[in-house]
């Protein structure tokens, strides 16, 4: 669990190669959010590691954080592939990234989800706004996991949310040997605890497949 560090002292003696805790997994970090005007729990991704993340690193943050949905008993979680438009526009390159990894999820590169790209952060949210755009999707106003283009959007939005919209939140990094607590130095006391929370949670579900594989 991270302290008072800054968030890339700690990251990176557990990005080193010889003595950290990298998988073959891409290392990413996922909000778990609970915002009072939203009726679902709303996973955010990601806002603290991957600063300008490539297709193949998106996809790997994205299959992270449908893996968490489902261990927090979300069977198909909906994915909103975040940009400033729902249409693909060549001039904004989030877009091109959201509609090839609506493919790859056709594909089946990445799996366990219903992924839909590009969708501004107001249709991803909001079934009367996405109305208003008669915009056809099944993803639009019910998203699950929002997949930021980069970390500052991420980062501006998951505190927005924090700070001006009352929402609560946890912090974890997934991909590595041991779920992390990532949270910022200004989060509150419930953020920490909540964090923990998850963190437990995944730790005694990874044991208990262990121990089932292990008898079998």
């Amino acid at each position: 669990m991270k302290g008072s560090l800054h968030t890339d002292v700690m990251m990176h003696a557990v990005l080193d190669k010889a003595n950290g805790l990298q998988t073959r997994k891409r290392v990413s970090h996922v909000f778990v959010m609970e915002a009072p005007l939203y009726e679902r729990p709303l996973l955010i991704t990601d806002a603290a590691i991957n600063i300008y993340p490539s297709l193949t690193e998106k996809a790997g943050i994205l299959q992270n954080a449908i893996d968490l949905a489902h261990f927090l008993g979300i069977s198909k979680p909906k994915v909103a592939v975040l940009s400033a438009v729902e249409t693909v526009c060549a001039a904004i390159s989030s877009t091109i990234d959201a509609a090839a990894l609506c493919k790859m999820s056709e594909r089946d590169q990445i799996h366990g989800a219903d992924v839909d790209g590009p969708l501004a952060f107001d249709t991803a949210v909001s079934l009367e706004a996405a109305n208003l755009k008669q915009l056809k999707s099944s993803v639009a106003g019910k998203a699950d996991i929002l997949l930021v283009p980069d970390i500052e959007a991420g980062n501006m939005l998951a505190k927005q949310l924090e700070y001006l919209g009352a929402a609560r939140l946890a912090g974890i990094v997934l991909g590595a040997t041991v779920p992390i607590v990532l949270t910022s130095r200004a989060d509150s006391t419930d953020a920490r605890m909540a964090s923990c929370a998850i963190a437990s949670l995944l730790v005694g579900h990874s044991r208990a497949e262990h121990s089932s594989i292990t008898i079998l």
